[in-house]
């Protein structure tokens, strides 16, 4: 029962915690809707331990909590290369941006600069 009421505090922490990150403008929706469907999903499992060990039965996971390391171990690991795949991205977009500010610099310098060949 301790183990429960646990689970149940620390998804509700974790759903209070992200709300108000998003609600401030920290935290961007799109990561919003993980942390909050893990925050319900652990809420959800610690309110009906049950469901937890009739779906590792199905599987034919021997133990409940063997099923929910798996799955906790794959979830943050997808996470990791969300993150990894959107700092890519937005390294890539600085990349450019940084490129583009340096051409515009360069002609509005040579904008500016008597031409010497006249």
């Amino acid at each position: 029962m301790t183990a429960q009421i646990l689970g149940a505090a620390a998804a509700i922490v974790t759903f209070i915690f992200v709300f108000s990150l998003l609600r401030r403008g920290v935290l961007r929706e799109k990561y919003a809707v993980l942390w909050l469907f893990f925050s319900a999903a652990t809420l959800f499992f610690a309110l009906f331990p049950s469901a937890l060990v009739w779906i590792s039965g199905t599987i034919g996971v021997a133990e409940p909590v063997n099923l929910l390391f798996f799955v906790t171990v794959v979830l943050l690991i997808l996470v990791s290369v969300q993150l990894s795949y959107e700092l890519s991205r937005h390294e890539a977009r600085i990349r450019r941006l940084a490129e583009e500010v340096a051409l515009a610099q360069r002609q509005l310098r040579d904008l500016r600069e008597p031409d010497d060949s006249d």
